[in-house]
């Protein structure tokens, strides 16, 4: 049987990064997209091209790495015709592509602020959506294709000074929830994961936010009682990318370390 094959953004470090390399392990084609470059909107250092570059060369033949900003629509439309042309296909694409911002209240906030916010992590999952979907419904029935974005705690829960980023991803959970929807009997699902504090370059950049030294004071806050591995959130996605998770969609999965009970 063919490899199964995905697409992955923000793939340079973090839970993408993880997913992609879970993926890869477990016989995957996976072409990892990212920026690889600061954006000023975010305000913080994002993933880079020898992270992204690095990640591929660890998975030889099996992971291609392009450099692509997701609210670029035809560059993700291109990420995808790559898969398809170089592993013949598509099974799933993962949007995990996101930045943070916030730290001070909603009234206070800039257009600058909202539109990294909703531009990478909501306009970004729907381009992914809209360039993947279509390559899903290519594979011949009977299809087990899968959309999972990563969305956030913050989804479900109002955080301190981080409104827009809860409303933004609270967006994501919609998107998918009616994504769902529009994939009614094409045996395709479209799925959440919402992660709590994962230790991260976005967990640094939120502990900036508050200005806390240390990132272990948002362990607390999980009743773990310690933060999550990205490997632990890129487990419960590359579940949902596979066929044993077809029970699911239009639904969100908490990998959040209790956060949200």
């Amino acid at each position: 049987m063919s490899p199964r094959v995905a697409v992955v953004t923000g793939a340079a470090r973090g839970i993408g990064a993880a997913v992609v390399g879970r993926l890869a392990h477990e016989g995957w084609r996976v072409v990892a997209v990212d920026v690889c470059a600061d954006l000023p909107e975010a305000g913080y250092p994002l993933g880079t091209r020898e992270q992204l570059a690095a990640l591929a060369a660890a998975w030889p033949g099996a992971v291609l790495d392009v450099v692509a900003d997701v609210r670029d629509a035809g560059a993700l439309s291109a990420a995808v015709a790559l898969a398809e042309r170089e592993f013949g296909g598509l099974d799933a694409a993962v949007a995990a592509a996101a930045v943070i911002a916030g730290g001070r209240p909603l009234w206070e906030s800039g257009d600058d602020e909202w539109e990294a916010l909703f531009g990478i992590g909501v306009r970004g999952v729907a381009n992914l959506a809209r360039a993947g979907v279509p390559a899903l419904l290519r594979r011949p029935r009977p299809r087990s294709g899968r959309f999972v974005a990563l969305a956030s705690a913050a989804a479900h829960r109002g955080l301190w000074r981080l409104a827009g980023y809860g409303a933004a991803k609270h967006a994501v959970v919609g998107l998918v929830r009616g994504l769902a929807a529009d994939l009614r009997d094409t045996g395709i699902t479209a799925t959440a994961v919402s992660p709590g504090s994962t230790r991260t370059g976005m967990l640094d950049a939120s502990a900036a936010l508050y200005g806390l030294t240390d990132v272990e004071e948002f362990a607390r806050h999980q009743p773990v009682g310690r933060l999550l591995r990205p490997e632990e959130v890129a487990a419960a996605v590359c579940w949902l990318c596979g066929e044993e998770s077809s029970a699911l969609t239009g639904t969100v999965v908490h990998a959040d370390g209790g956060f949200t009970a």
